[in-house]
């Protein structure tokens, strides 16, 4: 039972309530029915065949489709979450807080796509509940205090990414929806992601351990969605997310220049092994972004589907 966790040291404790003063300091209230073009809407008849008003190209569907069943998702991700930190401590309190925040996430996402008949009702409610019921798979993602935090380091800034990008292929309503929805993710990413950092300076061996485990195993919680390669496969020929993305986006300015995993010190035997294998991993992952890069022919700064600062903590 929650109530049965050990205390967390004093450092990660006090670490995450000043990351979580920083956060509630910077955040701004926000609501989803401000967002939603309401006028645009209109009854949907029971057993109405759908149509889109406007269709989507099949790669931003794909997103759209992805990016809302995982935010549906959340109930099991709040689990995970609050299953690894006792309940009084500041990342239970985090944790209550950020599930708070990215509950809003579904709501305005699915309103926006019912209003504008973005995506097939339908199919979307049958997925959801295929989706929530199905649970998810926290494979090594909770094997310590370490791996949640980088996991959802990682994710965050991935998941912040993919609504982004996939907001510049929409109208402008659509856009500022994943435009706010992307915000909130970028202030959880700065909350996990500097949590992680101060793990690495509390014990750097157990960081480097979880940052070895979750880089070189990282996938999406969405991967549970059923035909995930087909949309994975779609949203990356869109140039929404793809290996480029991820390593520019994400392995480069998070794991390599902002833990700077090649610097830290003192670390087992055993880390630095976890070190070599991933530094290899990355270099793989990189050499496979430059191909992709050189094959398209696309300047990685001149990327029209990359998120604004990305990776380089930035608050919109």
């Amino acid at each position: 039972m929650a109530s049965e966790l050990p205390e967390l040291p004093e450092a990660i404790e006090g670490a995450a309530t000043r990351l979580l003063e920083r956060h509630l300091d910077r955040t701004k209230e926000w609501f989803p029915h401000e967002l939603v073009p309401w006028a645009r809407g209109r009854d949907f008849e029971p057993g109405e065949a759908w149509r889109p008003d406007e269709p989507l190209a099949p790669g931003v569907q794909s997103a759209l489709w992805v990016g809302l069943l995982t935010e549906d998702n959340l109930p099991h991700y709040f689990h995970a979450l609050a299953s690894t930190f006792p309940p009084e401590s500041a990342m239970g309190e985090w944790t209550r807080r950020w599930a708070a925040e990215e509950g809003r996430h579904a709501i305005v996402i699915r309103d926006w796509v019912s209003v504008t008949r973005s995506l097939d009702p339908v199919a979307l409610e049958r997925a959801r509940m295929r989706q929530v019921t199905s649970g998810f798979d926290q494979a090594s993602r909770n094997e310590t205090i370490a791996d949640a935090v980088v996991y959802v380091a990682l994710q965050e800034l991935a998941t912040r990414i993919a609504h982004w990008n996939t907001g510049r292929h929409l109208d402008a309503t659509g856009a500022a929806v994943m435009r706010r929805v992307a915000a909130d993710e970028n202030l959880h990413f700065l909350f996990y992601r500097d949590m992680a950092t101060v793990l690495l300076e509390v014990d750097p061996s157990a960081a480097m351990l979880a940052i070895d485990r979750q880089v070189t195993s990282f996938a999406m919680p969405g991967a549970g969605i059923a035909e995930f390669a087909r949309h994975a496969s779609l949203i990356a020929a869109s140039g929404i997310y793809d290996v480029a993305v991820h390593y520019e986006q994400i392995l480069l300015p998070v794991v390599l220049r902002h833990w700077r995993v090649e610097a830290v010190e003192g670390l087992s035997p055993e880390a630095e092994q976890a070190r070599q294998h991933l530094l290899r991993h990355v270099a793989r992952v990189r050499r496979v972004a430059e191909r992709l890069r050189a094959a398209s022919g696309a300047d990685p700064a001149s990327n029209p589907c990359a998120a604004p600062g990305a990776g380089a903590g930035t608050e919109r």
